[in-house]
């Protein structure tokens, strides 16, 4: 049982925190330049200095432009089901660092937070040091926080955990494990400035997580992609599980509520101990959640031959527990209110497939809007086109990347959208469209994780759905 947190132990988190943010942070301020920004070598030299903590338990890697914290979820809900003391590693956080970092589906506590950070940090002042008079690469706040999670599965006695890119693969700081299976996601044009502008290159930097001899599952469908993947998995000599060949599966929407979850039937890939179709329950609402359990289960089948016993019923009892917030989320029913953290524009027309019903149920529909100014803004907006009667663009205002409202508009221009209304805040926003709505309508909230956190606060979403 956990020790309840006491004063010292938040004001501890709290400097902690305040440490950490001194440090650059590329989810608030992306850096300039390019890849030479991101390097593998201050990750593994960090790690040694801390006795390679993550090399104290077996990884299941996960990477892709969306649907991969999705997947990453799954996957640890199933081991958390099976009994396996599993750590989950994901980013970005909606409301609290602690997010991100999961054992047995439990955020890391303060008081544990502060326990790995003081472990961490002299050895990553010792190596600023070193960097100062080198060439300046001082360690990111992401590798920071990446060497935490890893030291706090290792002291936690984890038997495997699932780890989250950040950003790409290649050179993200999650790549200095050692999986024993690898999975890519589905992949679309997204940080197109540090990955490539075609997604035949984002998926260079994606299947770089591919090692030699472990297994790759695949959820891309991009023909790009596909054979990026295909040829970078056949150079490592990795068993390649593409989706659409190897393995299916079917979405079954849910009887009578069109914003329910509904069911997945998996068909297993031929060749593996479990070959019969897996039915189970989703958690998680939308189309594509079908596509993000296909992977998880195949990923489970898998670990099943790797030493992991992962019976049927703990798939079936994982998908259908696990959830996350801000991806199709529900958080009010008069008006109805969603909230969902899609970034690009390939998010975007998952969530309106997805809403295709209610939108076309509740009358007025209003779209709130905002997002980072690195994005495709016209991009995102083009799937919105004739499903609203109302947009409202704001900025949130809990990070500095949040796009001007000049380019918002501009971008909706560029779209096709009727003229839209703008508020300078996500709260002045959200209240104008909770008046446009009135009780019959349907408000989207759409854009960023940043709109999303900010939007379910105010609702009174502080936490896990």
């Amino acid at each position: 049982m956990r020790k309840p947190i006491t004063l010292h132990d938040r004001r501890d988190s709290a400097s902690l925190l305040d440490w950490l943010d001194t440090r650059q942070n590329y989810e608030r301020k992306p850096p300039r330049a390019s890849k030479a920004a991101f390097s593998l070598g201050r990750m593994r030299r960090l790690l040694e200095v801390l006795d390679n903590p993550h090399h104290a338990f077996p990884v299941v890697h996960v990477a892709g432009t969306k649907g991969k914290g999705s997947t990453v979820a799954m996957l640890a809900a199933i081991l958390d089901t099976a009994g396996y003391r599993t750590g989950r590693y994901m980013s970005p956080h909606v409301h609290s660092l602690g997010e991100r970092i999961c054992i047995g589906g439990i955020p890391i506590l303060p008081a544990e937070l502060a326990a790995a950070c003081e472990i961490v940090r002299p050895a990553v002042e010792r190596l600023d040091q070193l960097a100062d008079r080198r060439d300046g690469q001082r360690l990111t706040w992401f590798e920071v926080v990446t060497a935490v999670a890893f030291v706090h599965f290792a002291q936690a006695g984890v038997d495997i955990a699932v780890l989250e890119t950040g950003l790409g693969g290649r050179l993200d700081a999650t790549n200095v494990s050692r999986p024993i299976v690898s999975v890519i996601t589905s992949i679309s044009l997204d940080h197109m400035k540090l990955l490539g502008r075609t997604v035949g290159r984002i998926a260079t930097e994606k299947a770089g997580i591919i090692k030699r001899g472990c297994p790759v599952i695949s959820g891309a469908m991009h023909p790009a992609a596909r054979r990026v993947i295909a040829a970078t998995a056949r150079r490592r000599r990795a068993r390649l599980f593409q989706y659409g060949r190897d393995f299916l599966a079917e979405h079954l929407p849910a009887d009578g509520d069109p914003l329910a979850a509904g069911a997945v039937c998996v068909q297993p890939p031929t060749g593996l101990p479990h070959a019969a179709p897996i039915h189970a329950t989703l958690g998680m609402a939308g189309r594509h959640q079908a596509d993000n359990a296909a992977l998880a289960v195949v990923a489970a089948l898998l670990l099943d031959g790797r030493g992991f016993a992962i019976p049927e019923v703990a798939i079936a009892k994982g998908l259908a527990e696990v959830q996350l917030p801000a991806r199709i989320e529900t958080i009010g029913r008069r008006p109805v209110v969603i909230v969902d953290a899609a970034h690009n524009g390939a998010s975007m027309e998952s969530l309106i497939e997805t809403l295709a019903v209610p939108l076309s149920t509740h009358r007025p529909r209003v779209l709130l809007f905002s997002a980072s100014g690195d994005k495709q803004l016209t991009d995102m907006l083009v799937p919105t086109r004739g499903w609203f009667d109302h947009v409202i663009l704001t900025r949130y205002q809990s990070n500095p990347r949040a796009a001007e409202l000049e380019r918002l508009v501009a971008a909706c221009r560029t779209a096709g959208l009727q003229p839209p209304q703008q508020e300078d805040s996500p709260p002045a926003g959200f209240h104008r469209a909770r008046e446009l709505a009135g009780h019959q309508g349907i408000i989207v909230v759409a854009g960023s994780f940043f709109l999303a956190a900010e939007v379910r606060a105010l609702a009174g979403f502080t936490g896990r759905p």
